[in-house]
């Protein structure tokens, strides 16, 4: 586990959800996309009351405590990281793009946070040892991973999670299938949305259709999808709650 941390600097200043903050994604497929620009957006997602409800129902599910060392995956601006930070003896926060990590550093060092250690590092290669860490969070990270992917990550959570150790990640969770009531719900609220704001509405909804039918854009799962393959890691006890929204919350188990 990395205890010597670079020293924080302030940087120059300078489908149908936008990147979140706490997941700026960590699949090749997106690596084309420039994370580094979307800094000052995340953050400024992250102080909408939509975000901060979901990071408290994270926090309410993961239930951490004084002596938990907790990694947060796709950490961006800090949303679920600077909760945490309040909270844990230790906390690891990741994230693909090098500036989301700057400018959680800057934060790191503006509020002289002494136990938050940022790190450039993707979901599926976490740069931790194996059970090393009591609590692993996440928010809206893996629906921007395809399948193969996803179950990566899900062990790598599993592997860096002490025996007893929980993960909670929030995150977009349904499916294409019209079949689905929930699908078709989720799927005709966004579309509604969209064409409420007129000609560049439906324009947008033209984009996210080419995204999904080439597969190039975000790759929601469904919850039932969630929850098998969270046994198939290894985990116990798992639940997977669906949101008034298209977002579920996971919460699982590595024996102990």
């Amino acid at each position: 586990m990395p205890i010597d941390q670079p020293a924080p600097h302030v940087p120059e200043p300078g489908l149908f959800v936008p990147a979140a903050p706490g997941g700026s994604g960590h699949f090749r497929g997106l690596l084309h996309k420039d994370w580094d620009r979307h800094v000052r957006h995340a953050d400024e997602l992250s102080r909408t009351p939509g975000f901060q409800e979901l990071r408290d129902a994270i926090l309410d599910r993961a239930q951490p405590v004084s002596q938990d060392r907790a990694l947060d995956i796709g950490a961006g601006t800090g949303l679920l990281t600077l909760a945490l930070a309040e909270r844990c003896t230790g906390v690891w926060a990741i994230d693909i793009s090098p500036a989301m990590v700057d400018h959680l550093r800057w934060l790191v060092a503006g509020r002289r946070l002494t136990n938050l250690y940022p790190l450039v590092a993707s979901a599926t290669s976490l740069p931790l040892d194996a059970n090393s860490v009591d609590l692993v969070v996440s928010n809206y990270c893996f629906h921007h991973l395809d399948a193969a992917e996803k179950r990566r990550s899900l062990d790598e959570a599993f592997r860096v999670l002490a025996p007893g150790g929980r993960l909670v990640f929030g995150d977009m969770m349904f499916g294409w299938t019209p079949g689905d009531r929930r699908n078709r719900r989720v799927i005709s609220s966004k579309l509604r949305s969209m064409a409420r704001h007129g000609p560049a509405g439906f324009v947008r909804i033209a984009r996210n259709a080419f995204k999904v039918l080439t597969r190039t854009g975000e790759r929601p799962a469904p919850p039932e999808w969630g929850r098998q393959a969270l046994e198939a890691a290894g985990f116990v006890e798992v639940t997977v709650e669906c949101l008034a929204h298209e977002g579920a919350i996971a919460v699982a188990i590595k024996p102990g």
